[in-house]
């Protein structure tokens, strides 16, 4: 059953409410929670559909809050609220209320939700796209006990996980978390079957995936040990490699579906590890609406200390530049036995000497003759050799 309401007013949603109950003729409540969905008109029906799904789960009343931008600067300055509310099979198992706010009233949405809430249940409010970066300090925000984002819809994921780390409160999660569930299970449970240390770990996905940084920094965090992300092509998270003390340890999914288990000196075991449906991640945040400590501990770990190992930032080494044989350093130490013992010694000062410049004061060394400098049959030596090494 449908209610189209225009021009109209929170106290007239809730009359319809009641009214639409009375007639498919269920008049009680039957709701756990109510759940308010922020979010624009074009991500309406995805947002929507996820949350009647959900509600099969968690029968919940919905709250949509769309802001609408008026067409012209007098309908800007004339503030109007239209409904459309959704009772039976429409709604799912609950009740479905889809709030238009347009002109002033846009920018005080929580008073229009607020007369709308079930009374003496959560509050949960989700935003599929344009997520404050403080959702616990938005109005809407500060009304619930659960907050729901998702970074991988933003513009920059991995900046925004950075930013949520600074603003995080109680009660914030976000989609990207929700979905590396499976991931985090089956990790927990490889370690639980064999007794091993863990040195290192890549995780490995495609680009500007939000859930890749986090399943690594929940990784490093929980495990203590440097952690590498890697690209692929995805989709999405492709594989997790765990060196360890006994063997490495490999969650490999190339497909987006199944994924294989390989622990040393077992058979690889396939496991069933597919991408997920927004409505199934929503359905699972909203299964437990304490705080999230785990999620915290991982956010707060920090992106930019991803790739580290011993406390500095892995870098790609280029390779050393070899000596050409031409130059008089070459030459030196092939035949001086003094710059050779030199070039053993690691952490010596660089100074003129050792660059093969005179010193202050004393005369310029003797050119080497052309056969010692230019010897036919020398190999190129790389810079951090010893002359003994280049023999």
């Amino acid at each position: 059953m449908k209610t189209d309401l225009t021009d109209t007013t929170a106290s007239k949603i809730n009359k319809a409410l009641v009214k639409g109950r009375r007639a498919i003729g269920t008049p009680a409540v039957g709701m756990v929670l109510t759940l308010v969905i922020v979010t624009d008109e074009e991500n309406a029906y995805d947002a929507l559909k996820a949350a009647n799904d959900a509600s099969r789960e968690h029968p919940s009343r919905t709250l949509v809050v769309i802001k609408r931008v008026s067409r012209s600067p007098r309908d800007r300055t004339q503030s109007r609220l239209d409904a459309e509310v959704r009772v039976g099979a429409d709604a799912g198992t609950g009740e479905t209320v889809v709030l238009r706010l347009y002109g002033e009233v846009a920018d005080h949405a929580q008073s229009v939700v607020l007369p709308l809430l079930l009374p003496d249940a959560p509050v949960v409010v989700w935003w599929p796209v344009d997520a404050p970066l403080d959702p616990a300090g938005d109005p809407l925000g500060a009304l619930a006990q659960r907050r729901v984002t998702d970074t991988y819809s933003s513009e920059q994921p991995v900046r925004e996980l950075t930013a949520r780390a600074g603003t995080y409160k109680p009660g914030d999660t976000d989609l990207s978390w929700t979905r590396i569930t499976p991931w985090r299970s089956m990790l927990a449970a490889a370690l639980d079957q064999v007794s091993v240390e863990v040195k290192a770990v890549e995780v490995e996905g495609e680009e500007y995936n939000p859930s890749c940084e986090l399943l690594a920094m929940w990784l490093a965090d929980r495990l203590d040990v440097p952690v590498r992300r890697s690209l692929s092509s995805g989709p999405g998270l492709t594989a997790v490699r765990m060196e360890t003390s006994h063997g490495p340890i490999t969650l490999d999914r190339a497909d987006g579906s199944l994924a294989t288990l390989s622990i040393d000196g077992q058979p690889d075991r396939a496991v069933a590890l597919k991408r997920r449906e927004t409505a199934e991640l929503i359905a699972e945040e909203l299964r437990r609406l304490d705080p999230d400590d785990t999620y915290a501990s991982a956010l707060r770990f920090g992106v930019h200390r991803l790739n580290v190992s011993n406390g500095h930032a892995d870098t790609v080494e280029k390779p050393k530049e070899p000596v050409e044989p031409e130059q008089p350093v070459a030459a030196s130490l092939e035949t001086s036995p003094d710059v050779e013992a030199a070039s053993d010694v690691e952490g010596a000062p660089e100074g003129p000497s050792a660059k093969g410049e005179p010193a202050d004061g004393e005369a310029p060394a003797q050119a080497p003759a052309p056969e010692a400098a230019q010897p036919p049959a020398l190999k190129p030596v790389p810079s951090g050799l010893s002359g003994k090494a280049a023999k």
